[in-house]
């Protein structure tokens, strides 16, 4: 029997794994939309990281036979897609008038909401472990906000920016949550090429109000933004499909440590000791939550 456990090990660890590949493709996308958002508007880039994304999962699609949904899958596409639509436009809303760090600290709430959400969506039981790990959490993120927002100097622009992402982490939840019981239907490339075609449909319809054509720079990171996007979807997809969501969206958290160093990196945000602090405690609860998994893995074939 011993020569079995170590792939057990493997097959449980693999989902967490492209989970945290998938969050790290996400963080850096968010960097470049919101370099892109600054120069030409949320919508546009939005529209032009969709469209572009869209492009790049065709070839995908055509190597994995060309994949079709079903009606009823089709309507799980349509509602995450609407879902992600809300969510991306009040985020970056959001993200263009705060600090990259700030933004995703605030945006912590949706995996604490979520892992309730799975519970009443989804039936899964929700485990001590799962509840500890998103305690640890919000303490991290409440550790964070004392050393970024003690300082009391907010603008409107700022605080509008806050509200924003506020409401964003409420579909956010749900998206998680959605994201689960999508990966358990389609497999990562449809997923993938419906999502992204789905949203940039949705953009489309308000091009006409929003639109501002970009120059070249901008469209080479809305290009990036859509690369980026289209990989995260990938892992994400493929992760959440191989483990419970109240043992994946822990690692939600993960996404702090990239905002920060991709904060400082390209917009010189500095990350103080309050910061690392919380950081710190994220990531513990990160690494309680991933040992809750005990339980077998989905037998997953739709790759």
């Amino acid at each position: 029997m011993q020569p079995h456990a170590a792939p057990t090990r493997t097959a449980q660890l693999l989902p967490i794994l492209s989970v945290v590949a998938g969050i790290a493709a996400f963080s850096a996308m968010d960097a470049a939309m919101k370099a892109a958002s600054l120069a030409v508007g949320v919508m546009t880039a939005l529209f032009l990281r969709n469209l572009c994304a869209t492009l790049l999962t065709v070839p995908l699609w055509l190597a994995a036979g060309r994949p079709l949904p079903d009606a009823r899958v089709f309507r799980v596409h349509l509602q995450r897609s609407a879902i992600t639509a809300a969510m991306a436009a009040l985020f970056f809303y959001g993200l263009v008038r705060v600090p990259m760090a700030e933004g995703i600290a605030i945006s912590f709430v949706a995996p604490i909401i979520a892992l309730y959400l799975a519970a009443a969506m989804l039936g899964e039981r929700v485990r001590p472990r799962a509840i500890v790990a998103s305690l640890l959490g919000v303490v991290g993120v409440l550790v964070i906000g004392a050393g970024r927002f003690g300082t009391g100097a907010y603008s409107d622009e700022a605080l509008a920016g806050t509200v924003a992402i506020l409401v964003s982490a409420g579909f956010y939840a749900v998206n998680l949550v959605l994201q689960r019981r999508q990966a358990l239907l389609a497999g990562p490339v449809e997923i993938a090429l419906f999502q992204n075609l789905n949203v940039t449909m949705i953009f489309a319809l308000c091009a006409p109000f929003f639109f501002v054509a970009p120059d070249a720079h901008s469209l080479g990171v809305a290009v990036a933004g859509g690369l980026l996007a289209t990989m995260a979807l990938l892992f994400l997809s493929w992760g959440y499909a191989r483990a419970e969501a109240q043992v994946l969206v822990p690692i939600e958290y993960t996404g702090f440590l990239w905002a920060a160093l991709l904060g400082w990196l390209v917009f010189g945000e500095r990350v103080d000791l309050a910061t690392l602090a919380g950081a710190a405690l994220i990531v513990l609860g990160c690494w309680i939550g991933t040992r809750a998994g005990a339980e077998p893995v989905v037998d997953a074939t739709k790759v």
